[in-house]
């Protein structure tokens, strides 16, 4: 980022109406949360890099301005170097002041060295590798799965793809079955209290009741596998060196916490909505069935045409200018990565949902040295979670035409979605 960069805003018209800014760029107001693609695509064509002063940030839609900055080293993840009243301060603010600040530990929010130091620590189970190696059995708690749903309809997400990134991160962790609703509770309202920097005084309470029991249970199981490791990721965790200094147990907490929270509701997420944009497109669901081998494609493109993850963070540490627009130090960037997927510069006819498309530019697991750790994980879950569904349900089909989505900034999940086995 630089002063010689080029200018990257176009000039609105004298008579044009204003471009959306404020909570009109969030899930909290009510015309984006049901369809955020069009707001974003008024946005990028009037202003690709926006100073969104309501909220306090800097919001960009481009591709390749997003692109840059989440390749950008320089620029902070630490919330803690972001200005007290800037967007990703506010959060911050919350956060603490709200009982939710274990996340704070955990790679996400953390700077180099420390980043990669503890990146190195807790990566080796998330490689492509290692994540084939639990294809099998990621396969088989599909099938087990899928067994329990016997009724004529069923609630999608409820019944299938909310409980199974949990099963499987569960298994991952080590922790009991019979936690595992509870936790899924859990990950629900921390992610809705944490990551917005509006919440009402509820989703405070909510997300800070949950963040004490997850916490509390966590330092429980961390006490235990001390005393007696198992082959579980924690006890892996807690063994592990990498010629770096063993994680802490604040380290760890802040990993697993991580894990449990934003790893499960995003994956939850990215299984609801491939499905609906598949039941949505009969053309594009015919083809896949007709040919599994696109599932690969398929899950590349759902998301990029619908994310679980809507924008990411970064923050100034000195001050620069991007694309001529002056930014300062402690201000907030918020990168729409909803938006860059939908920019037609990075990929023609964006808002056609095909699962043939060549060449598929999406920064849904962000980029550059934060390049979602789980994304391999991500993917291969829901690649065998829709082959699943497909296989065991040749006639599914979709019971409702309109979708309520859940109101939490960052990301973009279904509340509910009623399918029919035929």
């Amino acid at each position: 980022m630089s002063a010689t960069t080029p200018q990257a805003q176009i000039p609105a018209p004298v008579d044009a109406p204003h471009p959306p800014t404020g909570v009109q760029l969030t899930p909290l107001d009510a015309v984006f949360r049901q369809d955020p693609y069009p707001v974003l695509e008024r946005l990028r064509n009037v202003e690709r890099v926006h100073r969104d002063e309501p909220l306090s940030r800097w919001f960009v839609t481009g591709f390749d301005e997003v692109r840059e900055i989440l390749r950008n080293k320089d620029l902070s993840s630490n919330m803690h170097t972001a200005n007290p009243d800037s967007y990703t301060g506010r959060m911050r603010m919350n956060a603490q002041s709200g009982g939710m600040a274990a996340t704070f530990n955990s790679i996400l929010f953390q700077d180099d060295p420390q980043h990669r130091r503890l990146r190195a620590m807790v990566s080796r189970p998330f490689s492509p590798k290692a994540v084939e190696d639990l294809r099998p059995r990621i396969r088989a708690n599909v099938v087990e799965l899928l067994d329990t749903l016997t009724e004529a309809r069923f609630d999608l997400v409820a019944a299938f793809a909310g409980p199974l990134p949990v099963i499987v991160i569960a298994e991952m962790l080590g922790i009991e079955p019979h936690k595992r609703a509870t936790f899924k509770a859990w990950s629900e309202d921390i992610t809705a209290g944490f990551f917005n920097p509006l919440r009402l005084a509820e989703q405070t309470a909510r997300g800070a009741s949950a963040q004490r029991a997850l916490s509390e249970y966590l330092n429980q199981t961390l006490a235990a596998r001390r005393q007696h490791p198992g082959t579980d990721l924690i006890s892996d965790m807690i063994t592990a060196d990498e010629g770096e200094t063993p994680l802490t147990d604040a380290e760890i907490l802040g990993q697993t916490n991580l894990l449990l929270v934003a790893g499960n509701v995003t994956t939850s997420d990215l299984i609801a909505n491939s499905m609906k944009a598949l039941l949505s497109h009969p053309e594009q669901l015919a083809a896949l069935r007709a040919d599994p081998d696109l599932i690969g494609n398929t899950v590349e493109e759902a998301l990029r045409y619908d994310s679980p993850v809507t924008q990411a963070n970064r923050i100034i540490p000195a001050d620069t200018a991007f694309r001529g627009c002056p930014m300062h130090r402690g201000e907030s960037i918020s990168v729409s990565l909803a938006g860059a997927n939908r920019d037609p510069r990075a990929n023609p006819k964006p808002d056609t949902f095909n699962i043939h498309r060549r060449d598929i530019r999406h920064q849904s697991f962000g980029g550059g040295k934060h390049l979602c750790l789980g994304a391999w994980l991500a993917r291969v879950e829901a690649q065998e979670a829709i082959l699943g569904l497909l296989r065991r349900f040749p006639k599914l089909s979709l019971q409702e035409q309109t979708f309520e989505y859940r109101p939490v900034p960052s990301f973009r999940g279904l509340k509910q979605l009623w399918v029919s086995r035929g």
